[in-house]
């Protein structure tokens, strides 16, 4: 068989993204300087790369960065490895504790997708789902505590994509600010809540760390007449917290390395559930 001739392009996008991996932020020149192309085609890689969602230009400094959207490129290669090992134990301990189904959830582009469930043990799961399901960015509590606590680079970007998908948020519910006044308060409070008005139920969910490394979501669902959002603050948000911070400790050891101690969340405030819901629908 004839040796097949590689796709010249194709290696220079490869060879500008491992020059965007190995530093944290890059100038066109330096990108040309490093694998020996033309500005003007360092220049049309990168740019091409940020019109896919993979790197974005910083306008503070002009360096172009990488986006969490280049971890999707290697779904599959060791994320099954570490929620298999790392997160599963820690859900099922959780789990058997709070009852209510809860969940790992990591980012997928313009998604969030369920990596393990306990929906399958839980008797108070209203609806049982397996992994690999697919829940919105914009609209799910998963989505919007992974954007409330992404590098502002990658949630920029990430916005960028939702916004532009055409039919997730509609109305008011499209307007950035808001959007960002949300997520402003995700951060304060330290998760996320929302609710599915016509079943009566809720989900919640926290972020994920291993160091500054921010792994995924721990998402937990329940009925809002069994269990209030004070009821959710007080009784299980810090078991949910806790097991988010024992999954990015276990997760540093199986990579090899040392955790670092968790940053300490802000003490959650009621939620502007009037914003809330003007998002939402």
């Amino acid at each position: 068989m004839d040796k097949v001739k590689p796709v010249r392009a194709m290696l220079r996008v490869l060879d500008v993204l491992q020059v965007l991996n190995s530093r944290n932020g890059v100038t066109v020149t330096d990108v040309a300087n490093a694998i020996d192309l033309p500005r003007t085609t360092a220049y049309r890689v990168l740019e091409t790369l940020c019109s896919a969602g993979y790197a974005v230009r910083d306008g503070s400094d002009d360096r172009y960065r990488l986006t969490v959207l280049v971890r999707g490129l290697s779904d599959g290669y060791d994320d099954e490895a570490w929620i298999g090992e790392v997160a599963q134990p820690l859900l099922a301990q959780l789990g058997q504790k709070l009852v209510w189904p809860v969940s790992i959830c990591t980012n997928q582009g313009n998604h969030m997708l369920v990596r393990h469930t306990t929906d399958k043990t839980s008797p108070l799961a209203l609806e049982r789902y397996n992994a690999g399901v697919r829940v919105p960015l914009l609209n799910s509590a998963a989505g919007r505590t992974y954007l409330a606590y992404s590098p502002a680079p990658q949630r920029a970007a990430l916005l960028d994509i939702a916004l532009g998908s055409g039919g997730e948020m509609e109305g008011a519910g499209r307007q950035r600010d808001m959007i960002e006044k949300i997520l402003t308060n995700i951060r304060k409070a330290g998760y996320a809540i929302t609710i599915r008005q016509y079943r009566g139920e809720s989900s919640a969910a926290v972020p994920v760390y291993s160091g500054t490394n921010l792994l995924g979501v721990v998402g937990m669902r329940f009925m809002d007449k069994a269990v209030t959002e004070q009821v959710f603050a007080d009784r299980y948000l810090p078991d949910l917290k806790q097991t988010a911070r024992e999954i990015g400790g276990a997760y540093a050891d199986w990579k090899g390395g040392i955790a670092p101690d968790p940053v300490e969340q802000m003490p959650a405030p009621r939620w502007d559930w009037t914003l809330e819901r003007r998002v939402e629908h």
